[in-house]
């Protein structure tokens, strides 16, 4: 995930970092963030001006976060609550100021950054400032509430007690039906509490976008797309119909496997409602965990990345026993299983990073591997959410992950690289336009690259043997691939239609969790195996919802990273099925990438697309091709069933989107 300032389009929802904060009165350190206009100041000048404040601004916000989101207490809360004060006091000064330069002669950078400048806050803040601290307040508290969730099986005893990490774990290896019904129901437990601040927050958000001229929330986040707002649900609708059939084929078949596995009436809620808690993922976004149920054709062109890391951690384990010496303490034992973790952690992100150092892209700074957060500290609460930060704009970047030897952190790394080394790309731009083509830009980056890790790459760095070259080794790869990146595409669209809703009122706070599970039915097929009622806040369970993340970017990104991915396999002059293709070590594919990133938010999206990809309209066919192999094996396997899901209720339209059947059937395969 991309973590970007406050200030930034696209990123606000990462930057509310901590817990809950101080109850002081607005101090007169917020009321000097703001400045005013020279007089005569031209719209030219008042741009520069404010690009020169931003950027001195900046590493100061940035640094509270970072404080907030590694070392979660009362102090961390209070800094950034205040710095988030400081700072939205200080954009919403500037973007009145803003308003005196509409229609004057300017620049058409001038114009841009003017227009970005009011989109810049996906938390945008009312005007008032007892209630702009109230909102930065809420924000940090929910934050923190998310990082420091807890699921205690006796709350008299602390040791009865796991983190989300700890549950998720439970997900994706057991297979007992409570066990995982329990993790399951622990950890949405954790947000009941969440709701009355979720309702005022969204409250606030609303009044501030009203402030700046949009009728909610909602339609200010989809103003941040070069295209008019009421486009944005019609064109994501638009691409899920190219998808969607892909999508069924996977449900289905996954669907029968869980029913082999735990029976139909475990496995289904409901119409052929998969059981939420039976994919292997707290939020049934990413169903790779299901791998021993779903695998293809068991041992065909075995990809075990994450037995060959935990061999690597071993050898590192190994190795820092041995310095440790046959006599060393507990003590010293522990400090030999940190370091073999951390030196395991560090190994995996310098393989991320030859990746892109082999396209031409330079290394990255000491500083990153001086400051990052590899692995998860024992001593105090983190976020461990994977993100990747750009601490001053000039160099000063850094990730922030709690690293552990297997596959999805793997990729993960590869994912987050992507964020910096965008970040490293657009820095030598003004401040206002460093910042992805749009949001679903950043999200694809790291993701494009992912796509280029094919067996023969991993064969040829060595995490893999020599991979088979079989029909049925190309399916279980591409299977591999399915469960994460097709599984995901309609969970990347229903949160922001739950929250469309939520901010526009046709989701009533009386109505949320239903409304979320109606959505999650509709486009996922999934339901709760027990009763969710209004005593849950089962949205708050998701990072992105009480961090405020607009989330419509990642199903964007699903759909760009296959552009982007053929676009530099043309660029590379391969030739062959697009699954097979890998750009790594190729310099002209890197080179024209690297121009790409370069661009940051200078010009419209359509346009920094086009010159990568030759074209400037988003097209799902990439990734349809890419799964071609895939998709034809699913619809073999599933001859005979009947595929598709009753949903159970209606979910509220989505804003500016065509009305989604109430009860939709995906065809019967015979």
């Amino acid at each position: 995930m991309k973590h970007r300032h406050l200030l930034l389009a696209s990123a606000i929802a990462a930057a509310t970092l901590s817990l809950a904060a101080c109850k002081k009165e607005p101090s007169p350190e917020a009321d000097t963030a703001t400045t005013t206009a020279p007089a005569g100041e031209t719209a030219d000048q008042f741009v520069a001006r404010i690009n020169a404040e931003y950027k001195a601004a900046y590493p100061e916000m940035t640094s509270a976060q970072w404080l907030s989101s590694t070392y979660i207490n009362s102090d961390s809360e209070r800094v950034a609550a205040k710095a988030n004060e400081r700072s939205l006091t200080q954009l919403n000064s500037w973007i009145e100021q803003a308003a005196k330069f509409e229609g004057q002669p300017m620049s058409d950078d001038s114009k841009r950054a003017l227009h970005l400048l009011k989109l810049m806050s996906s938390m945008p803040a009312p005007r008032d400032p007892a209630k702009l601290a109230q909102l930065t307040q809420i924000a940090t508290r929910m934050e923190g509430s998310y990082g420091a969730g807890k699921y205690c099986t006796d709350a008299n005893d602390p040791t009865s007690c796991r983190q989300l990490g700890d549950l998720e774990q439970v997900l994706s290896s057991s297979r007992d039906y409570d066990q995982q019904l329990d993790a399951w129901q622990g950890w949405h437990g954790t947000t009941k509490d969440m709701r009355g601040d979720y309702q005022q927050f969204v409250s606030l958000v609303n009044e501030g976008a009203k402030g700046l001229g949009f009728a909610d929330a909602g339609q200010m986040w989809r103003s941040g797309y070069d295209m008019p707002p009421e486009q944005i649900g019609p064109e994501t609708d638009r691409l899920w119909e190219q998808v969607k059939p892909m999508y069924e084929q996977l449900h289905c078949y996954a669907r029968g496997k869980l029913d082999a596995t735990y029976g139909k009436d475990k496995a289904e809620v409901g119409n052929g409602l998969i059981a939420a808690h039976l994919t292997g993922n707290m939020w049934q976004q990413d169903w790779s965990n299901l791998w021993d149920q779903l695998q293809p054709y068991p041992g065909a062109g075995s990809l075990d990345i994450t037995a060959a890391l935990e061999k690597q951690y071993q050898g590192n384990l190994s190795g820092a026993l041995a310095k440790a010496g046959s006599n060393a303490n507990v003590e010293g034992l522990y400090k030999a299983q940190r370091e073999a973790e951390l030196r395991t952690a560090r190994q995996m992100t310098e393989r991320a990073q030859d990746f892109y150092v082999s396209l031409g892209m330079p290394s990255l700074p000491k500083s990153y591997w001086d400051k990052t957060q590899f692995i998860k500290p024992q001593d105090r609460d983190v976020v461990c959410h994977a993100s990747a930060w750009d601490m001053n704009m000039e160099g000063d970047v850094r990730t922030k992950m709690c690293i552990k030897p297997n596959e999805e952190n793997f990729t993960t790394i590869y994912h987050e690289l992507g964020h910096i080394y965008y970040d490293l790309a657009y820095n030598p731009l003004p401040p206002l336009f460093q910042g992805g083509a749009n949001d679903g830009f950043h999200e694809a980056i790291g993701d494009t690259i992912v796509l280029a890790m094919t067996p023969k790459y991993l064969n040829s760095i060595g995490l893999v043997d020599k991979p088979e070259e079989s029909r049925e080794a190309v399916i279980n790869n591409q299977m591999r691939m399915a469960l994460s990146g097709v599984a995901f595409l309609p969970f990347g669209l229903m949160i922001d239609r739950w929250r469309w809703g939520v901010f526009d009122g046709s989701i009533t706070p009386d109505n949320y969790n239903k409304a979320w599970w109606d959505l999650k039915a509709r486009y996922q097929g999934v339901a709760p195996a027990t009763t969710r009622g209004e005593e849950f806040f089962d949205p708050g369970a998701k990072y992105h919802v009480p961090g405020n993340t607009p989330y419509t970017r990642y199903f964007l990104a699903r759909i760009l990273q296959f552009q982007f991915y053929k676009g530099l396999c043309d660029a590379s002059g391969y030739k062959g099925p697009l699954h097979e293709c890998s750009f790594y070590g190729n310099k002209e594919a890197g080179q024209k990438f690297w121009a790409m990133l370069s661009k940051g938010a200078s010009q419209p999206w359509q346009a920094t697309l086009k010159e990568l990809t030759g074209g400037e309209k988003l097209d799902a066919g990439p990734m349809i091709e890419y799964f071609s192999p895939v998709n034809a094996w699913l619809k073999e396997q599933n001859q005979g069933q009947v595929c598709g899901w009753q949903a159970s209720a209606a979910a509220p339209a989505a804003p500016a989107a065509p009305a989604a059947p109430a009860a939709p059937v995906a065809p019967a395969q015979r």
